[in-house]
């Protein structure tokens, strides 16, 4: 696009005053043979070339061609109100069912072609909405390459681009598919007397799930290969206290295998306790007793004739002992480079499981007979197994396989803060919900984002945005990338903010850090309800499904899930913010768990009253998304908005909205619940004493309250000069702007032709101060300069090194702010599964999806029950708090 000539006139007083001031060339110390050297003509030369840089950019362009700029300027810089106004009306929901329709009506198993393609895709989508310049090749980089370690590492560096970028990381993680798969229940002499159909009716009613029906296969992944043949041996959702429930019956599970349902933990570790216990191989099955009011028992048709669960439906996934680690089984704690040094995985079973259909479940059961008994009033465990031996097969091809991980930047003013926005890609099958509806509303995000850019928009800070692959397997793509870049992450990433599954049913859930509840709750309630006029999107904290009638009508459900769906409807209204600390599950576990980096995640989720969702089932369609799971794609559209707006609110802000009171309060009611569990030890209780820890925490709470103050302080200072600031006019800051771009990209053909020292990039940075045309770019250039220049000021004028001394202490109170969730890190990590090192909240070792606060103190006590070790956690995470409390204090 060709610049438009800039008329002549004579500099305004203000611009005098600012051209008037010392040279920036006075800044250095000239080396004498360099002066000596200089000749008349070469001093006219370059008086003449800074002459023509600095006032004369459209003839410097006929000299430089290349020099074109993306975007139009501005007419004027877009409000924050502006910026939140326009972000809000792009997402809509005519292009959310198009980005739907594109990914989820193909199957795209993380390392497959569709995978691949995918990747392409997404890597377009940034190219295009973000205005990126396409390359001759698509920049695609092997993981540990020059290119690839580039891509992110010099983001937060002074060479970094002003220009949005798009890339793909290609890692190599070890992961298998199925090949071969037998469930059969044998006679007494070995021989087959029923074979189970393992696959998916793919009823012709849903035509994706008909046309890919035997596509990817009914198994796990990560699972390990085996044939076995054993009693089978029921034990309920497999949790440590079934099992636990069943060895206190006398129940030997040595040489038997377990079918369990699926619920409440994360399937791997439901095998991982039957394997401890000598099981030979593990069935897990799906239940309609855990669908709520939406079942064929109260006369509702399976899908995809009505709501209720298809009999035929199988829930893949990871088996990965998600507890441990997560990420490549074969490279803990490091990245997965295609020459990487692998080691025998440790958090993967050794026996074979499979997952099943109720129909075959319902089949099995019928072989133990009872599963229950009563036991005073209570029902509880048989632990009866069956007479027949029932025998299970597993065959996989286990291999190192390419995944891709699509990247994109946005570059902001303060390069050494980063905002990272990430959804995986990768889908057992279709995934229209797991995770497509999440990549539809990270398309959304993105059209948003560009609609910014086009307008001129830049970001205070850096935002990242990452299309995340095999999560699916163990949250492979996050955690590579995570481990990869680790130094990265500590030292810039202020917040990770996730999605996975934007909608598969009603009410609206967020989990996140404590330090950023208020924000999402503030953000959710600028959002609209997506389907209720006068509400707001977070009034869909309490939502339910539209099959509420059955529960007046004494429909058959069964009473301990909902006595479970009540428990947690009791916890989420007595939570102070509403807003749940996170377990895992999902990509935001290396960052929080491992790394210490605030984080969020967000989506509408299922309720008893809801139509079922088919979680990872063939089932999970764009067909069932628009009859059943978000009908006009509302919903979808609604996390667009919320997740978009929350990363505008992080990376536009001064002072970063980072609350660490609520967090600090919040550690108290933790420590709380360890004192409620206490008394579990019976005898030794009376020597546990933790009252120097709540005092530890309320330390931390007055350091916390005083940071408040200095970051409050901080920004009202800021703002007070940046009222008595007067930026020069903006086609003249524009002018110079341009003409230091321009400066930087030709230094290096003035020292070939001329025999001179080029200016440095200090000096450009000095020259910018004086000509920044927004507060905005002011803390561009304060953010990049050295500290001693800062302390000195080189001589600028009395505003602007007041404004220098602002700005830093606004940097320095969120440096602290950043320091709170990373405080929590500690290296030694928690015991057993030491990959995580957060002390202050962690995956249940036994839950894998849910929270376990205060994580090493709690298991010392809960399920190690050593007075020690408990007083060795005590110890410990006491003294990481009252670090913690000294490292923030102003």
């Amino acid at each position: 696009m060709a610049q438009p000539d800039i008329e002549k006139q004579p500099p305004t007083a203000l611009e005098d005053e600012w051209l008037d001031e010392k040279s920036p060339s006075q800044y250095s110390e000239e080396i004498p043979d360099q002066q000596a050297r200089r000749s008349p003509f070469l001093r006219l030369a370059l008086t003449f070339l800074a002459w023509m840089i600095v006032f004369n950019y459209t003839h410097i362009t006929r000299f430089f061609p290349s020099q074109k700029l993306v975007f139009p300027f501005p007419r004027h810089q877009l409000t924050i109100k502006e910026r939140e106004e326009l972000f809000l009306s792009v997402p809509n929901e005519e292009s959310a069912i198009e980005a739907s329709l594109a990914y989820a009506t193909h199957p795209h198993l993380a390392g497959s072609t569709e995978d691949e393609l995918d990747a392409k895709t997404i890597l377009h989508l940034f190219q295009d909405e973000l205005n990126i310049q396409k390359p001759a090749h698509l920049p695609i980089y092997k993981a540990g390459s020059e290119a690839s370690r580039n891509a992110t590492l010099l983001l937060s560096t002074s060479d970094a681009s002003n220009r949005p970028n798009a890339w793909i990381d290609t890692y190599y993680p070890v992961m298998n598919t199925g090949t071969d798969q037998y469930l059969e229940i044998l006679d007494s002499e070995g021989k087959a007397l029923w074979a189970a159909d393992l696959v998916e009716d793919g009823d012709p009613r849903d035509s994706d799930a008909h046309k890919y029906r035997d596509t990817i296969p009914a198994w796990h992944g990560l699972s390990a290969e085996g044939d076995a043949a054993g009693q089978l041996v029921y034990a309920n959702y497999g949790l440590k206290e079934d099992y636990d429930e069943l060895v206190a019956r006398g129940t030997n599970l040595t040489g038997k295998v377990v079918i369990t349902r699926y619920g409440r933990i994360f399937r791997g570790l439901k095998i991982k306790r039957a394997q401890e216990l000598g099981a030979v191989g593990v069935l897990i099955y799906s239940d309609p007793r855990d669908d709520g009011y939406v079942t064929e028992a109260n006369d509702y048709p399976p899908y995809p004739a009505g709501p209720a669960r298809n009999p035929t439906s199988v829930q893949r996934g990871s088996v990965q002992f998600l507890s441990i680690y997560p990420g490549d089984p074969t490279t803990p704690g490091y990245p997965s480079y295609e020459d990487a040094e692998r080691t025998d995985g440790t958090n993967i079973p050794k026996i074979p499981s499979l997952p099943i259909s109720w129909n075959n479940a319902h089949r099995l059961l019928q072989e133990i007979g009872n599963i229950y008994h009563e036991k005073d009033g209570k029902k509880v465990l048989s632990g009866n197994a069956s007479e027949r031996n029932i025998r299970i097969a597993n065959y996989v091809d286990t291999r190192v396989t390419p995944i891709w991980n699509a990247m994109a930047s946005i570059p902001g003013h303060i390069k050494n803060e980063v905002v990272v926005i990430g959804c995986h890609r990768d889908a057992w099958v279709m995934g229209a919900a797991d995770p497509t509806s999440g990549t539809v509303s990270l398309h959304e995000i993105v059209r948003g984002f560009g609609a910014l850019l086009r307008k001129g928009w830049k970001p205070l800070r850096t935002i990242v945005i990452a299309s995340w692959d095999a999560e699916e397997y163990g949250l492979i793509g996050s955690t590579e990338w995570g481990e990869d870049f680790a130094p990265w992450i500590s030292d810039h990433v202020v917040a990770y903010l996730n999605v996975d599954v934007s909608v598969d049913g009603s009410r609206f859930n967020v989990q996140g850090s404590p330090s950023l509840a208020h924000l999402i709750k503030k953000t959710a309630s600028d959002v609209p309800h997506p389907t209720k006029k006068d509400k707001t999107l977070w009034d869909a904290i309490y939502d339910e499904g539209p099959y509420t009638d059955l529960q007046s009508l004494n429909a058959t459900v069964d009473a301990d899930v909902l006595e479970t769906f009540a428990n947690d409807d009791k916890a989420l209204k007595a939570s102070d913010t509403q807003v749940r600390p996170l377990g895992s599950g999902s990509d935001y576990t290396v960052f929080l768990q491992r790394l210490g980096v605030a984080s969020s995640d967000q989506g509408f989720v299922f309720t008893p009253s809801d139509a079922v969702y088919h979680y990872h089932s063939i089932y999970d369609t764009h067909t069932w998304q628009l009859r059943y799971g978000d009908h006009g794609f509302h919903r979808h559209v609604a996390i667009a908005k919320h997740l978009g707006l929350l990363a505008l609110r992080l990376s536009d802000a001064l002072v970063l909205p980072l609350n660490t009171t609520q967090y600090s309060l919040e550690l108290e009611d933790y420590l709380t619940k360890v004192e409620d569990l206490v008394p579990s030890l019976e005898k030794e209780a009376k020597h546990v004493h933790l009252s120097s820890l709540r005092h530890a925490i309320h330390d931390l709470q007055e350091a916390s309250a005083k940071l408040d103050k200095e970051k409050q302080d901080a920004e009202e200072d800021f703002i007070k000069l940046l009222k008595k600031m007067h930026f020069p006019p903006r086609q003249f800051a524009r002018t110079i702007k341009r003409g230091r771009s321009l400066y930087r990209q030709v230094k290096d053909a003035i020292k070939q032709v001329f025999g001179v020292s080029p200016p440095t990039d200090t000096q450009l940075h000095l020259l910018s101060l004086r000509h920044a045309e927004s507060w905005e770019e002011f803390m561009e250039y304060v953010s990049s300069l050295d500290h001693n220049i800062c302390a000195r000021r080189a001589g600028l004028p009395h505003p602007i090194r007041r404004f220098i001394r602002a700005a830093k202490r606004v940097g320095a109170a969120n440096k602290k702010l950043v320091a709170f969730e990373r405080g929590f890190i500690h290296e030694d990590g928690i015991k057993d599964r030491e990959w995580y090192r957060h002390l202050g909240v962690a995956p249940g070792k036994w839950l894998g999806y849910g929270a376990t606060t205060l994580p090493a103190l709690t298991e010392s006590i809960t399920i190690e029950k050593n007075l020690t070790l408990v007083r060795h956690e005590a110890g410990r995470l006491e003294a990481l708090i009252r670090d913690l409390a000294k490292n923030i204090t102003p």
